[in-house]
Parts: structure tokens; C-alpha cells; sequence
């Protein structure tokens, strides 16, 4: 008769160690593998019993579950902050985190996370990526401005990383050190790839047949422009694992932490357990999205009237999460129920392609 087995993985780098447990909590095996493909899969591939299995989610996870996924009945991914159960014991070791990951796994009290399909795993580490890339650009250009300050040289800030404009400037410097208009030449050319690379993936993303449909629809909220929907879409995922937009404002850190004991209440400042590079993305789009979205603009008017600028543009992050939340789970274009008039502050000559947030 074949029995279940359910199995804790404790990750690491070049390790995992491993407790196979029955529904009764019996060990049946424990051990140690190298954090090797082959040898999973070798590993997997003789198990004689269904098993199901979980392991805490790290920087190692992912291509860990992917080869044991086909092996498993079932496979889950543990969220690392509700882990309490793995370092609250007074003994701490893999062995012991394997068997608590199996515990937890049997009892069904693991706290299992998203698991996000590696296809759009792929995408999201060329976005997060070109992120990386677009801060690299800003600090040569940072650079750029820093050099010339040092060396007393005039120069117009609008114009400065112009193409025409900056070599211009390099062939008037006067009593600036050869040694300065060498680094200027150097974070130019270390810029003008940045900003080629950054383009190239943002291309490549928006050219993905199977992100193509899904960022169009994004794209018809006013105000929210192709890098904003990618960043939704491919930070979310899913839409449909969120219950509610306040779940989706959680999860996007808009929303202050909160505790609550014997009756008082007490809540602190935005959480930092969220995710940073959504959070990220919605504040900056929401600084904007007000010129190019009557809704918002009202919103923000309205929260300025009795709150600060800060907590004006946290309500039209909200806002905007619930606007992605409602189209990414409908598959529909957006519209409004209730038509609101436009207003001088949002220019209607604009087209969708120059509202990006």
C-alpha cells in the first residue's frame, strides 16, 4: 500500500538536508544532498512512495523547487517571516528545520507563499535587472553634474546629458584638469550604454507575446504607463491570489503595520515587510498619474485639503492599486461607471504613449 510521505527541505547554498516523516509523524528517513541538480533529480527519481513536500523560501528556492516539482504530488514554498516555528526552539540546526518543515507540512499548518511560474520569473529578473540598470545611468549622470561643479565649470543643467550639447561643453572647458575631461568622457560613455541596455530590455519585455495583451489593458488607465503595468504585472503575477484590494495594498506596502493587545491598538509607520520594488514603482507613479487622471487629481486635491503631500500621494497609490487590481482580474479595458470632467490641470492634446508614469 502506498503511503504518503511528506518531506521538509532545509536549503542552502551547497546543501540540503532532508527529513522524509509519515501523516503519524514518524521519521522514515533523513539525510543529506548536494545543492545539485543531477543529484536531486537522482534522488527524487528513486523515492518508491507519493510524497509532498516544502521548503522556506530563499535565494536558493527557486531552481530547487522547479527540478522537484515534477517528482512531487504536491510542492509548496514556505513564507520566511511566518517561519517563527523554525527559530524559536532553543536548539537550532537543519536537521531540526527539516523535521519542523516536515511537522508543518503534515499538520497543514506550513504558511505556503506564491509561487510565481518560471516563465514570468524569467521576465521579472530582466525588469528587476533593468531597474538595476536605470540607477546605474542616473548615478553617471549625477557624476557627470559632480565633476563640473568640482572643477568650477559653468554648464545648463537642462541641457547637460544632451548628446550635442555636452560635447560642445567638453571642447569649451577652460582651466579644467585633462585628467576631469578624461572621467567626463568615461561616465558619458558608461551612461549612453546604460541608457542602450535599460532600452533594449524594456523592448524585449514589451514585445513578450504573453505579456503584450495583459499591459495593453493596464495601459488603459489613464496615467499608468508601459513601466508601471510590467512592474504590476510581473511583481503580482496572479491577480486572483489576492482576496481584496486591501490584501493588494499589503502586499504592495501601502499600509502601516499594525498591533493590537488587551484592547489598545497601535499603528506604526508603512510596513517594511512588502514588496519593494511595487512599492517602489506605485509611490513614483503616483506623483504623477494626477496630471493625466481626473479621478486621481480629485483624490489628491481632496486629501491635500486636510492631510500632507505624503499622504495624499499614499491614498493615489491605493487608489491606482485598486484600478490594476480590478483590471488585471476583470481582463477588461478600464472605464468609469460615472464620467468626471477633465480639468486644466490634465492636457487632453497628450497621447497614451506620453503618460508614462
Amino acid at each position: 500500500m502506498n503511503v504518503l510521505h511528506y518531506i521538509g527541505f532545509d536549503v542552502h547554498k551547497k546543501s540540503i538536508a532532508y527529513c522524509v516523516k509519515t501523516a503519524d509523524g514518524k521519521i522514515v528517513e533523513e539525510g543529506r544532498l548536494a545543492a545539485e541538480r543531477t543529484a536531486l533529480r537522482h534522488w527524487a527519481a528513486l523515492r518508491t512512495q507519493p510524497w509532498c513536500g516544502a521548503m522556506e523560501a530563499t535565494l536558493f528556492s527557486a531552481w530547487i523547487y522547479d527540478t522537484l516539482r515534477p517528482f512531487a504530488a504536491q510542492l509548496q514554498m514556505a513564507h520566511p517571516a511566518r517561519m517563527k516555528a523554525i527559530c524559536a526552539g532553543k536548539k537550532k540546526s537543519d536537521k531540526i528545520d527539516a523535521r519542523t518543515i516536515a511537522d508543518l507540512l503534515r499538520c497543514n499548518l506550513l504558511p505556503a507563499c506564491y509561487v510565481m511560474p518560471p516563465a514570468l520569473r524569467d521576465l521579472r529578473r530582466l525588469l528587476r535587472y533593468r531597474s538595476l540598470i536605470v540607477r546605474e545611468s542616473v548615478r553617471m549622470q549625477n557624476k557627470i553634474a559632480g565633476l563640473l561643479m568640482e572643477s568650477g565649470a559653468p554648464f545648463d543643467t537642462q541641457k547637460l546629458h544632451g548628446k550635442k550639447y555636452f560635447h560642445q561643453l567638453l571642447d569649451t572647458l577652460q582651466e579644467v584638469p585633462d585628467s576631469v575631461k578624461d572621467l567626463l568622457q568615461m561616465s558619458r560613455a558608461a551612461m549612453e550604454m546604460f541608457e542602450n541596455t535599460q532600452r533594449r530590455l524594456l523592448q524585449r519585455l514589451l514585445a513578450e507575446p504573453s505579456l503584450e495583451p495583459r499591459i495593453e489593458r493596464l495601459g488603459s488607465i489613464d496615467g499608468v504607463g508601459p513601466i508601471t503595468a510590467l512592474t504590476w504585472a510581473l511583481e503580482v503575477g496572479d491577480p486572483h491570489r489576492f482576496s481584496s484590494i486591501d490584501d493588494a495594498c499589503s502586499y504592495c506596502g501601502l499600509t502601516a503595520a499594525f498591533r493590537e493587545s488587551a484592547g489598545k491598538q497601535q499603528r506604526g509607520p508603512i510596513s517594511k515587510q512588502r514588496n519593494a520594488w511595487l512599492q517602489t514603482m506605485l509611490i513614483e507613479a503616483a506623483k504623477v498619474a494626477p496630471v493625466w487622471n481626473p479621478q486621481l487629481a480629485a483624490l489628491h486635491a481632496k486629501e491635500l485639503a486636510h492631510s500632507h503631500a505624503n499622504r495624499a500621494t499614499l491614498e493615489v497609490a491605493r487608489k491606482l492599486v485598486a484600478y490594476l487590481l480590478a483590471v488585471d482580474k476583470s481582463g477588461q479595458p478600464f472605464h468609469l461607471r460615472t464620467a468626471v470632467p477633465i480639468t486644466a490641470s490634465t492636457p487632453p492634446s497628450q497621447t497614451k504613449h506620453q503618460r508614462a508614469a
